[in-house]
């Protein structure tokens, strides 16, 4: 019983097949432009979305921003004035910052 069954359902596929087989291109033609049609749909649609403000002051809320503790920076400040290789470290930064 499943072989006929079987049988019988490779032979209305293959038959179908044989139909559609001229118009495969313009078949793969619609599917492909359906599908980039609702890319581009999908694509404008986010695009124009607003943005929620309470979304944005929440991310700015949750980003922390950096600090520098001031005895560090009195600390580099004292060690720039007291070595003098440090000193050419420092003006050659600033010269020249991307340099290795």
């Amino acid at each position: 019983m499943k072989e006929s069954n079987n049988q019988s359902l490779r032979a209305v596929a293959l038959q179908i097949a044989g139909s559609i087989k001229p118009y495969i291109a313009v078949l793969f033609f619609v599917i492909f432009a359906a599908a980039y049609g609702f890319i581009v749909l999908r694509i404008n649609a986010l695009s124009s979305q607003e943005v929620d403000s309470g979304a944005v002051s929440a991310k700015t809320q949750a980003s922390a921003v950096p600090h520098i503790d001031a005895a560090a920076i009195k600390q580099l400040q004292t060690l720039k004035d007291n070595s003098v290789n440090v000193q050419t470290l420092f003006e050659q930064s600033r010269t020249n910052p991307f340099q290795e």
